[in-house]
């Protein structure tokens, strides 16, 4: 019998209890998952960061933590945390992102913001440009980002990815590195952020890179806060170098009310729902990885200490 401690916020016990119990059975697994037990007794932990388990040195005998999150900056440099670390991969979660992003990405494509938000009797008649005609950058290809260039690859835009690493993705224009980045920038109209939170990436969207962008571009981020340096977008969007940011992210969150996105006209704030973790498909990962740890495999999305990520 597997001891299987889910250490999180009451609520996400009450959402998670009944389909992780499902999952584990599913998978062949005996578990007895609580959120409550001996810490000398945990094979595995299910965690959320902002859940009790802080301190993971007297978990001895646990194989594995298993995040509910994608993110993991909160906890990566947790020295007490020694066993190996997997991230949330999950396809609800992806997908739900996918069509957020899509969704912004042709709000601002088509400019619907002028026909929802102007309705003065005034007859606006100019036509958007076609999709093929919008060049769009995504600023990390992990698997978000993956998904998310695909998908517009598919409409019909003309993507450019950018990643630490090489990589390479049918129909996008890979580059990577720091020449990389600045190129991936280079007269986009609308750059998408989906760029894990690390000390490389803070303020990468910063006064030098917002320039190099296309006048009147568009920025949209539903990744991390930290990566855009919050005054100079401001004063990109005050100068008309950018049109419009729409931020699902912040360094603060929930975003203090005095913040100035908040009554800026050129930001859209919305309260941090791009994508989460959908508990029926997260729960199928989480056992497959406990399954796979059982049989000796290697654990899926297992994180890089020294990357961050």
């Amino acid at each position: 019998m597997l001891n299987v401690l889910f250490s999180a916020k009451p609520a996400a016990w009450d959402e998670y209890q009944a389909p992780l119990t499902k999952a584990l059975s599913d998978a062949g697994l005996e578990a007895n998952l609580s959120c409550e037990m001996p810490s000398a007794d945990v094979d595995y932990i299910v965690l959320a960061p902002n859940g009790p388990v802080s301190d993971f040195a007297p978990y001895v005998k646990t194989k594995a933590v298993l995040n509910l999150w994608a993110g993991v900056e909160s906890i990566v440099h947790n020295k007490t945390l020694t066993q190996p670390l997997a991230r949330m991969v999950d396809n609800g979660l992806t997908r739900g992102m996918v069509e957020w992003v899509v969704g912004h990405v042709l709000r601002h494509h088509l400019g619907m913001d002028a026909h929802i938000l102007g309705q003065d009797g005034e007859w606006r008649t100019p036509y958007p440009p076609l999709a093929a005609d919008r060049p769009v950058t995504i600023l990390g290809l992990g698997e978000l980002g993956l998904a998310c260039s695909q998908a517009l690859v598919t409409l019909g835009f003309p993507v450019t990815g950018w990643s630490r690493n090489p990589k390479s993705v049918a129909g996008v224009r890979c580059l990577y590195g720091d020449a990389g980045l600045d190129q991936s920038l280079s007269d986009a109209q609308i750059v998408v952020l989906l760029l894990p939170d690390t000390p490389a990436t803070h303020n990468v969207l910063n006064t030098e890179r917002l320039a190099l962008m296309a006048r009147g571009a568009f920025v949209v981020n539903p990744g991390r806060g930290p990566l855009i340096d919050d005054n100079a977008l401001l004063a990109a969007l005050d100068s008309g170098q950018l049109t419009h940011a729409t931020l699902d992210v912040f360094r603060v969150e929930p975003l203090p009310g005095e913040h100035p996105f908040w009554a800026h006209p050129r930001v859209t704030v919305t309260p941090h729902i791009a994508s989460t973790t959908r508990p029926d498909t997260a729960s199928q990962i989480i056992a497959e990885n406990i399954q796979r740890c059982e049989s000796g495999l290697p654990l899926l999305h297992l994180v890089d200490r020294a990357a961050g990520y």
